[in-house]
């Protein structure tokens, strides 16, 4: 499931800076309203970034609010201020998924920590992105 959550075309840039796109590593859809603790970095350097739902941007803390679902075939949108340099870039997206379903502890559900990281270059020409869709 991890192996394509971070695809080698998930960084591309913008005019205000970059999107990520990251897909779910997880077996089934999750509501978005699931996942927490979002950190990003690129080169070891903190990225704060905001989640693009229907077009809307939402700051990681808000989504406990949101009605919609992360379906496992659509990639989160993750986007962030700051030019990115040409070339290849450590990126390193951490988070925990709630899992509503399946019980953890007593009376609390199953928390599972995420880490996804890979070598990207920004706006790779691998063409990969048309094969799924944003998180809307």
């Amino acid at each position: 499931m991890t192996l394509t959550a971070l695809r080698d075309d998930a960084l591309t840039s913008t005019p205000d800076g970059f999107d990520l796109r990251l897909g779910l590593p997880w077996i089934r859809s999750m509501p978005l309203s699931s996942l927490a603790a979002l950190t990003v970095s690129i080169d070891d350097t903190l990225a704060p970034v905001d989640i693009v739902v229907g077009g809307r941007r939402v700051h990681p803390e808000d989504l406990v609010d949101e009605p919609g679902w992360w379906f496992i075939q659509d990639r989160l949108v993750m986007t962030g201020a700051g030019e990115l340099d040409p070339g290849e870039r450590a990126v390193d997206v951490r988070f925990t998924l709630m899992v509503p379903y399946l019980q953890g502890a007593p009376d609390a559900p199953l928390t599972l920590p995420f880490r996804l990281a890979g070598r990207l270059t920004p706006d790779s020409p691998t063409g990969l992105h048309t094969v799924s869709r944003d998180v809307a």
